[in-house]
């Protein structure tokens, strides 16, 4: 089978990757940056245990890169089966939401929600095509969302638009393609330590020692990356369009 991490490069999405080539899948990840940047991350991936591994340099947020990351797949692979939309950024600078610009909202939105809603949408007809001549072909998609869709930080709204708006995308494509078994799941990371957390690692130390999460500790790419793999071996077969929440018990309503 092969598997598609946008984002794969690094922190939540290379965790990704690497869980899935652990499970013997092809592995083609998506980036923003050169090929030569990015050797070392296609060879821990082979080391893995992935049998083969492809670089998509692409941009998901806009029509031309979503083409060609899933052009070069089809003539390098011939075949997907898993969609992994892990790909996001958060705001250049972090202002309050009666300062946000209009600037840092279409970036956002370009990136966090127009790109895993028309990828998704073209690799859900692909996915189609495939099963429609291959009876046993199976497909599954999965989106790396974040608590921001329904924990709100005054200083990042629109991520935290973005978020929420990429929990209905789950949802919608989850309906979508009941009829054809395949299921949609999102996973809802909490504190995460990855280069973009890296800027507030001391806020989040502090919070964390003081109670944030249930578990106390941050959560790590390879938490997230179990996650994955768990779901696109469909150990919950039954269970198309729900959010697995991975943020140590950080949501859990406490008094």
């Amino acid at each position: 089978m092969t598997a598609l991490i946008t984002g794969g490069s690094r922190g939540i999405g290379l965790g990704c990757a690497l869980a899935l080539a652990k499970e013997g899948h092809r592995i083609a990840i998506n980036g923003m940056r050169p090929e030569s940047d990015v050797t070392d991350v296609l060879e821990q991936i082979k080391a893995a245990g992935a049998p083969a591994v492809l670089y998509c340099q692409g941009d998901v947020g806009t029509e031309e890169g979503r083409a060609a990351i899933l052009e070069l797949i089809h003539s390098e692979f011939g075949s997907l089966n898993i969609l992994v939309n892990n790909a996001g950024v958060a705001p250049a600078e972090r202002k309050d939401v009666l300062e946000t610009t209009l600037e840092s909202y279409r970036r956002l939105m370009s990136i966090n929600l127009e790109g895993p809603y028309f990828l998704t949408q073209a690799v859900a007809n692909w996915f189609i095509e495939q099963r429609s001549t291959d009876p046993d072909f199976q497909g599954c998609i999965i989106n790396v969302n974040s608590i921001s869709a329904t924990v709100i930080s005054t200083n990042r709204g629109e991520y935290c638009v973005s978020k929420a708006g990429l929990g209905m995308v789950t949802q919608l494509f989850a309906a979508r393609l009941g009829e054809y078994d395949m299921p949609v799941y999102e996973v809802r990371p909490g504190v995460i330590k990855t280069d973009m957390t890296s800027g507030v690692t001391d806020k989040y130390d502090k919070l964390i020692a003081e109670g944030l999460c249930v578990t106390p500790r941050w959560g790590f790419p390879d938490d997230i990356g179990k996650a994955v793999a768990s779901l696109a071996r469909r150990d919950f077969p039954y269970s198309t369009g729900q959010t697995i929440m991975i943020d140590g018990g950080l949501t859990t309503p406490r008094l």
